[in-house]
């Protein structure tokens, strides 16, 4: 409590000159006793009293001792460790009398960093929770990085913070702004730290070669130094706030686009931070011929490794099987893959090429690899027809569970539904299956229709298949296409005759 001078004084006078008790001083200003003893301690007229010793008192060497091994120590914590070794006295009093003891923290002053144009760059992630694929489930990161002068920022948003995707973050922003800086910050991410020891660092090996292609610096932010890197955190603090709330997104690509349109438009017309006159447009505008030239060569980002085909021409990469030529069974081989497509190469000759999947234990098959081992395996071709399914589309085994309660024919179903997967593909008809067993419609024609149907939502001709004799006069036979109005013009002869003969 602060009281007026002319308080402090009356206090003084009433117990140096009138003699009154410090309770009747406090009762007639109406202050706390407390108050009084305070102003009159201040002036070194009150005598010492003699203090009683308190239960602390033996407990407070090791008090001490704890809090100087344990700077961040709670008094919660320490309490209960006094009270292991005999403490008795209440919680309250203790935090108390351990704030009184406790050594006085450390607070450090920052400079305020500047940066010149061009100069460098602060890069870090921002979680944004998990995303459901089919039936996978899958991270979803923001890979953010900040021009330290201009404050421009740059969103990439992946599924996981792999080396490669870290790496795609880069590209990606380096030619959007068509330059990069000289510098670039990191904290202590996996993606860019492997190992640290105090100031011995030990950088990913993929991120210095890449340092190495595009001939920047890597520079690592000093532990627990958030002044360092302060300007991407609070451009993924903005982007929490402006860009991430009630977005609406219909896939990765789009999310993308739109974080793309958010930094080249809202992000980039906000005020700049250091001249609130100008924009941080205005200021890019600057930065951007400071900037490092590109190489004329982006850096390759392929995720590259090695599997093996198992007993089926299939080699499995990221819980998905892609199917492989069945003269691969049992041998090594090396898969490349970007965020759309998977290649798998033997000897540097790329032997299969499929659209990449982010769902979880899904069959991706080429027509051609499952009629090259149909050819090599003759009659093999109808008992495998039941496993071929089940490892295309694992959703048939339920569905045919179903088909022989009800006392359908298995074999003939097995026929219609390899059909179906020879037409529409593994994962169109693993889809379709899924929709069937929700719904409740276990049987050929339902997942034709749901197949069919797909096909026509997105534009594309119906599947039609026609089985040819292995013969290359009919397989080569082209037949022109036919005018059909002639058969319009019948037609309408047709209905004057009947109409003719009703009257």
């Amino acid at each position: 409590m602060v009281i007026r001078s002319e308080a402090e004084a009356e206090i003084l006078r009433l117990y140096h000159v009138e003699k009154w008790p410090i309770a009747t001083i406090a009762a007639h200003l109406h202050v706390h006793h407390d108050v009084v003893t305070r102003v009159i301690a201040s002036e070194g007229a009150l005598p010492a009293r003699p203090q009683r010793p308190a239960r602390i008192d033996t407990f407070l060497p090791f008090i001490l001792e704890s809090l100087n091994r344990y700077q961040g120590l709670a008094a919660s914590r320490l309490y209960q460790m006094c009270r292991e070794r005999g403490y008795r006295g209440s919680g309250d009093h203790f935090r108390h009398m351990v704030a009184r003891h406790r050594p006085p923290r450390k607070v450090e002053a920052y400079l305020r960093m500047t940066a010149l144009p061009g100069e460098h760059g602060q890069v870090d992630w921002g979680h944004f929770g998990k995303i459901k694929i089919g039936r996978a489930e899958r991270p979803l990161l923001a890979f953010v990085i900040v021009l330290a002068y201009s404050r421009r920022p740059f969103v990439r948003f992946f599924l996981g913070q792999r080396i490669e995707n870290f790496l795609r973050g880069h590209v990606a922003a380096f030619e959007a702004w068509n330059g990069l800086p000289r510098v670039l910050i990191y904290d202590n991410l996996k993606s860019a730290v492997i190992d640290r020891r105090g100031d011995a660092i030990l950088f990913n090996p993929r991120l210095v070669d890449f340092a190495k292609h595009y001939r920047f610096e890597i520079r690592p932010a000093a532990v627990a130094r958030g002044n360092e890197k302060g300007r991407v955190e609070r451009a993924i603090r903005y982007m929490r706030t402006s860009f991430w709330p009630a977005r609406r997104w219909r896939d990765l690509d789009d999310l993308n686009a739109q974080a793309e349109a958010w930094c080249c438009g809202e992000a980039s017309e906000r005020p700049w931070p250091d001249d609130k006159s100008k924009t941080v447009e205005a200021a890019f505008l600057e930065e951007q011929p400071r900037l490092l030239a590109l190489p004329d060569n982006a850096y390759v980002t392929e995720e590259v490794v090695s599997a093996k085909v198992g007993k089926t021409p299939h080699v499995r990469f990221e819980s998905n099987d892609y199917s492989v030529p069945h003269a691969l069974v049992r041998r090594t081989v090396e898969i490349r893959a970007t965020l759309a497509r998977v290649r798998v190469l033997v000897d540097g000759e790329v032997v299969a090429d499929h659209a990449r999947s982010f769902d979880r234990a899904m069959t991706a098959e080429d027509p051609a690899h499952i009629e090259e081992l149909k050819k090599s395996k003759g009659e093999a071709r109808k008992h495998r027809a039941l496993d071929r399914l089940a490892q295309s589309a694992p959703s048939s085994q339920p569905l045919f569970v179903k088909l022989a309660e009800k006392g359908e024919n298995l074999g003939r179903a097995t026929q219609h539904f390899v059909g179906l997967l020879e037409s529409y593909g593994s994962m169109a008809l693993e889809l379709a299956l899924r929709e069937a067993l929700a719904n409740g419609t276990e049987n050929y024609n339902a997942v034709r229709v749901i197949l069919e149907r797909q096909q026509q939502a997105a534009g594309q001709p119906p599947a039609v298949r026609v089985d040819l004799p292995d013969d290359e006069r009919v397989r080569g036979l082209v037949i022109p296409p036919r005018d059909l109005r002639s058969y319009d013009g019948l037609l309408d002869a047709g209905k004057e005759a009947t109409d003719d003969t009703a009257s």
